[in-house]
């Protein structure tokens, strides 16, 4: 069975990966250890063999060298002998890929039974035919095959048998029995699995220096500069697929695991992210405003001054817009948006209480980055700017887009970001920007300011904006709801319509266009006329109709995931979600006493996974993902209220190392195996681990081919796993994994 593998070991030279040993150890101690019960999964647990016991060497020594012996005066091949000599010394072999002293022990053995650098060039005895060996070795190795396919025939009608009796049975303990001791038979048969499909070569991944602990692919972390500048190029995405790091990241030397939801809000841990007091003291953001409690805390409070207070603020804005204040924003029709620049997310936390979602959007920083900051808030956030292309969301996505010193010259570049802004903001939606330059009165005495004003203001009334208010340094547009609008305008008016050449829905990272977009979709819909939150999240069959979607699958597609998240908390409860009892050393968590709170669903379709979640309760935001591979729903699950963009899974995503507590990743992997030319599921595997928290949750759920490949995967991310059957389906399974807490690192 692996003839390669014994003839690299004979040779002395050729390097032997530790996991060879591990599995093919296994493999010979099946049948000791195939009934023992499951293991709970917690990390520095380890299973305990008793195989091959070194205790006994000097009687097993005699024995090796008398079946040599009798194999030699008996003219047999010496291969066997020394095959056989070889393997009952297996476990004290030291053997490594680079252990020269396991190479040395080894060229030794061979020297020792007179076995050359091949199996090839090993002496025979004159009467012994090579061709009687050949056949030999066949021989043995169609009886070990059939005795591994009688082992797993056996298995199966044994688990089988197990299964029927425990139906019948209403006892819960024997039911919880069955499941793990068939959750053990499914790791054995796995590990026999890997071993038949060559993947027994998987070695362990290295660690990343210290340097890269918050290191974001496809982000160039060179030189300085504000969004909107002509040098902004330099941070903008660029992947290059040749760059890559296979490794795995480790987060900061004093990493803390977040606090449970609603406490993360407002207090994080100052060692999680790379941030200096200094760098706060010298923020000019109106939103950068940030009070430390103590050496290790950063505390983020609502009554923190920026104007009168982010509530002040959001009620000044309401007003302008002609609503008694913010809480009637979900009336209004306003329910996700855009806020540029948000600085540390103080903003769209103060939202989220009043069921508004926002999506922070802010240049890539190497030190004080606002999205990082979200993101560890438990806000949702991502790396994105203004600069020479367009942002990954269809157009008309958001109620309203919101920029409050934001760093943004809207005057540059012809107009083309506020062109940007119109491209993604709906009908009827808003336009808040606050800012020095609107000030006017301060304007008059700043020439440069008042030119600027002047330019953003005509511009935006070419888009057909209609400045409601502007009150101190903040104003207020309100873009059309009429279509007409655009052919009312004079002839010659600039920024032009979009022809259907460059009017894309959902562009990814297209070069910016200086033409007005969406003016011809089907989705043009006033936010007045739209269906409020929550019940938008349920679309009509109109609705559905636009977007390609049939009622009947979208309905299947809501029913599924409403019995999938159930099960998903029968199963993993009290492991991860919500009704879980507090960590060692954690005081009492105020409601709703959330372990979760950042999910990412990488395969989001429809979005039913994020609507399930809301539907059961739980104090969660989903980021979903629509791989560019796949059928682009994104419009649909942005109409919904929820939000999400599109990514290409064979590069990184626009966030920061540790900044999603769980993952969802749902038939991906079967999805991504046409793009196999361009990237490889451990691609993907390494940029989950990157984004994943410490102690966070991978969830997958795909074939069960699929599921075996991931299960060996995660084993090299170091992560905790456990395969799942799924009742209603044989041929598909999850895989539940965790990653670990690392808190000593190798070098120190």
């Amino acid at each position: 069975m692996h003839q390669s593998v014994v003839v690299n070991l004979l040779r002395g030279g050729a390097a032997v990966e530790p996991h060879h040993t591990v599995q093919l150890r296994k493999l010979c101690c099946f049948s000791v250890n195939r009934g023992r019960m499951s293991r709970p999964l917690q990390r520095g647990s380890r299973r305990v063999s008793d195989c091959g016991d070194p205790s006994n060497s000097q009687t097993r020594d005699k024995g090796e060298k008398e079946v040599v012996q009798r194999a030699r005066s008996l003219g047999g091949p010496l291969e066997i002998a020394s095959l056989f000599k070889f393997w009952s010394r297996r476990s004290s072999l030291p053997v490594g890929g680079d252990d020269d002293h396991g190479k040395a022990n080894l060229k030794a053995f061979a020297e020792e039974n007179g076995v050359g650098s091949d199996l090839k060039d090993l002496p025979l005895p004159p009467n012994a035919p090579r061709g009687r060996s050949s056949l030999f070795l066949q021989i043995l190795k169609s009886g070990l095959v059939l005795l591994i396919l009688l082992a797993l025939c056996g298995s199966f009608w044994w688990t089988f048998t197990i299964s029927s009796s425990s139906s019948s049975s209403s006892s819960s303990i024997g039911y919880r029995g069955y499941r793990r001791l068939q959750e053990q038979v499914m790791e054995d048969f796995s590990d026999i699995g890997v071993l038949s499909l060559g993947l027994a070569k998987i070695r362990e991944l290295e660690f990343c220096p210290p340097e890269l602990e918050d290191y974001v692919p496809c982000f160039n972390a060179t030189g300085s500069s504000e969004e909107g500048s002509a040098e902004t190029e330099q941070y903008e995405r660029k992947c290059d697929p040749k760059s890559k790091n296979n490794c795995l990241i480790l987060p900061p030397k004093d990493y803390r695991v977040p606090l449970r939801w609603p406490t993360g809000r407002d207090v994080i841990w100052s060692t999680n992210v790379k941030i200096t007091p200094e760098e706060v003291v010298s923020s000019g953001s109106l939103t950068k405003r940030m009070m430390m409690l103590e050496d290790n805390q950063f505390s983020f409070r609502s009554e923190t001054p920026f104007v009168d207070g982010v509530e002040d603020y959001s009620h000044q804005i309401a007003e302008m817009i002609g609503l008694p204040n913010e809480a009637y924003f979900v009336g209004a029709g306003v329910r996700t948006v855009l806020d540029i620049g948000c600085g540390y997310g103080s903003f769209g936390a103060h939202l989220f209480s009043k069921q508004l979602l926002t999506m922070c959007i802010a240049n890539y920083e190497a030190s004080g980055s606002q999205v990082q900051l979200t993101l560890e808030r438990g806000l949702p956030a991502m790396i994105g700017s203004f600069g020479s292309k367009q942002l990954p969301y269809p157009y008309l996505s958001f109620d309203m887009v919101h920029c409050a010193r934001c760093g943004v010259d809207w005057s540059l570049k012809g107009g083309a970001f506020l062109i940007e802004a119109d491209r993604v903001l709906r009908p009827g939606g808003y336009f808040v920007w606050t800012s020095s330059i609107t000030n006017t009165h301060r304007s008059v005495r700043n020439k440069e300011n008042l030119k600027k004003w002047n330019y953003i203001r005509n511009f935006a009334s070419n888009l057909c904006w209609e400045l409601l208010s502007q009150q101190e340094e903040t104003a207020v547009w309100k873009k059309t709801s009429k279509r007409d609008c655009y052919t009312s305008r004079e002839t010659g008016t600039r920024p032009s319509i979009c022809t259907k050449g460059h009017d894309i829905e959902y562009p990814y990272y297209r070069p910016l266009v200086s033409c007005i977009g969406g003016t011809q979709s089907s989705r043009w819909i006033p936010i007045e006329e739209r269906t409020t939150w929550p019940s938008r999240a349920k679309l009509n069959s109109t609705e559905l109709s636009l977007h390609g979607a049939r009622r009947d699958e979208f309905d299947e597609d809501d029913v599924h995931w409403k019995s999938t998240v159930r099960n998903y908390w029968s199963l993993l409860s009290p492991l991860i979600f919500s009704d879980h009892p507090k960590r060692p050393g954690d005081e009492d968590p105020l409601p709703p006493y959330n372990m979760l709170r950042n999910v990412m669903d990488m395969n989001a379709r429809f979005g039913g996974f994020n609507a399930a979640l809301l539907d059961s309760g739980k104090s969660v935001w989903v980021m979903n993902v629509v791989p560019v591979a796949n059928p682009n729903y994104l419009p649909l699950i942005l109409d919904r209220g929820f939000i999400g963009v599109l990514h290409d899974w064979c590069e990184a995503f626009p966030t920061y190392p540790r900044t999603y507590d769980m993952l969802h990743v749902d038939g991906l992997f079967s999805l991504e195996s046409v793009l196999q030319h361009r990237c490889t599921v451990f691609d993907i595997f390494l940029e989950m681990d990157r984004i994943v928290r410490p102690e966070g949750w991978v969830v997958l759920h795909d074939k069960s081919s699929n599921i075996d490949i991931a299960r060996s995967l995660a084993t090299q991310m170091k992560w905790d796993a456990r395969v799942v059957e799924i009742a209603s389906n044989n041929e598909e399974r999850l895989l539940i994994c965790q990653k670990p807490l690392i808190k000593k690192l190798p070098w120190s």
